[in-house]
């Protein structure tokens, strides 16, 4: 079985679910996991849907799953209503819900249980293993229609997660990244109770448990992180990088957004961040999604977010336009007044990853020469890829490496030129 996954980790954790079900085991395509976050990504899992719908083979199938196969979790009956594009790939098409449990469970009874148990793992589909800690959101920002398309929030047992991580570990993983939609979140009774994390517990019980090298996490909602957290992570266990679902720099956009915080609390928490000392002397990385010209942002707003990304230093950028979502679904702001225009978005954009590009280069350049463990993800002949603890990419030759007998899932030490 083939896969194509879009976007989000969480959509890795679940494509290495379908791979690995009795459902799919013995079916023959490619599985496609959706995701509808802006209209650009649905148009680019569409147009990839219907260009790989010319080239299968005789009982093959495309199986698409994501945010853009269901509702509430469940394959969406209406799907093909909503993309009226891919009717005429109908036969060609099935559509699956979000997990493969429930399925899986009926399926297994037309099977019997050799089959079943004789039926291939597939491999690891990636060096480290993505783990859902997390799922939904009950927060409805007015920019998302994630949350429209998932169940609300729930968490899973920590002895659950666990002994997802002491499996991996068994097969000799080296990294497992914690993910969910609203992952900091984890053991609370729903995404709105903010500033009552018990995220920090989890992360301490994982490390206490587990002896698994590196525990990184996935994007964060900045109101969940307190200094319990943020002590956690002086651990050299845990990748030290943060990545928040920022959004702006505006107290103004924000409250348009629904969000949870304002601009003084997410400056100081990032000021937190560049003072935490960690156990392997490594400096932070953050990261930071952005999203540029939300209805009614002026152009003071803008700069109030240009001056919190240059101040606080964010070395990793997601920065992207906002969506109105005009095609298929949609969502609140996008029936706002003052809309941007496309060339105040260009603008705007064009800004601020020129003030991103500026402090990256910094923060590499502060990496040379100082020791730093990669991860080998891929090894081709003389090239190799690797990431630090601080969430550098690393490929090329202008690096220094202990030994050349590198293999993949390794873990070495490395230098920056």
């Amino acid at each position: 079985m083939r896969y194509k996954v879009f976007w989000c980790k969480v959509n890795k954790y679940y494509t290495d679910k379908w791979l690995n079900s009795s459902y799919l085991k013995w079916k023959d395509g490619i599985f496609v996991a959706s995701c509808v976050v802006t209209d650009k990504a649905k148009r680019k899992w569409i147009r990839f849907v219907k260009q790989e719908a010319k080239t299968l083979d005789a009982g093959e199938k495309i199986y698409i799953s994501g945010c853009g196969a269901f509702k509430d979790g469940k394959a969406q009956d209406d799907f093909f209503q909503l993309y009226p594009e891919l009717e005429k790939l109908k036969n060609q098409i099935e559509v699956l819900d979000e997990d493969p449990e429930n399925l899986e469970k009926s399926w297994a009874k037309q099977i019997r249980n050799e089959i079943k148990n004789i039926a291939p793992r597939m491999p690891q589909i990636y060096t480290k293993k993505f783990i859902l800690i997390q799922g939904w959101c009950d927060s409805f920002c007015t920019f998302c229609l994630t949350v429209q398309k998932r169940w609300r929030h729930f968490y899973r047992d920590k002895d659950d997660i666990l002994k997802e991580i002491l499996e991996f570990e068994e097969i000799w993983g080296k990294e497992v990244v914690l993910t969910g939609v609203n992952l900091s979140a984890w053991g609370l009774k729903n995404t709105n109770q903010i500033w009552e994390s018990r995220f920090a517990e989890l992360l301490q019980y994982l490390l206490d448990n587990s002896s698994i090298p590196r525990l990184r996490i996935s994007s964060l909602g900045p109101e969940f992180i307190d200094d319990a957290v943020l002590k956690v992570f002086e651990n050299e266990r845990i990748y030290p990088h943060f990545h928040y679902s920022i959004q702006s720099g505006s107290s103004a956009v924000l409250k348009a957004m629904a969000r949870h915080y304002d601009w003084e609390y997410m400056k100081e928490l990032l000021i937190k961040n560049r003072a935490i000392q960690r156990d392997d002397s490594v400096w932070i990385s953050i990261g930071a999604d952005i999203i540029v010209w939300f209805p009614g942002e002026t152009e003071e707003h803008f700069r109030e977010t240009c001056d919190l990304v240059r101040e606080c230093k964010i070395t990793k950028l997601h920065a992207f336009p906002f969506s109105p979502h005009e095609y298929w679904e949609n969502v609140p702001a996008g029936f706002f007044k003052d809309q941007i225009s496309d060339e105040i978005k260009k603008d705007r954009m064009k800004r601020l990853n020129e003030i991103w590009d500026e402090i990256r280069a910094e923060f590499i350049e502060w990496q040379r020469w100082k020791t730093l463990k990669v991860l080998v993800e891929r090894v081709n002949s003389n090239w190799f890829k690797w990431w630090t603890q601080n969430y550098i990419e690393v490929t090329g030759d202008n690096f220094e490496v202990e030994s050349w007998e590198i293999k993949k899932n390794e873990i070495i030490i490395w230098k920056l030129k």
